[in-house]
C-alpha cells in the first residue's frame, strides 16, 4: 500500500489540538479592516474549532495529523 499524501494545503490551516478536534483560524481578517469594529477584528484573533459536519473530511486529506 502505498503513503498517503497530506494535503498541503490544508496542512497549513490545520492543527491538530491535545485531544484530537481540529483548530483553525477565522476568516476576514486580512484587508478592508477599518470598517470592522475593534471587538469584531479582536475576536477574528481567536482560534475557531472545525465544525463536526467537516471532520470526517479533513481527517481524510490529513492522514498524518
Amino acid at each position: 500500500m502505498p503513503k498517503m499524501k497530506t494535503s498541503k494545503a490544508a496542512a497549513k490551516r490545520f492543527k491538530a489540538t491535545g485531544t484530537g478536534k481540529l483548530k483553525r483560524s477565522k476568516a476576514y481578517k486580512s484587508h478592508i479592516l477599518a470598517k470592522k469594529t475593534t471587538k469584531r477584528k479582536r475576536n477574528l484573533r481567536q482560534p475557531a474549532m472545525t465544525d463536526k459536519t467537516n471532520v470526517k473530511n479533513m481527517k481524510k486529506i490529513l492522514p498524518y495529523l
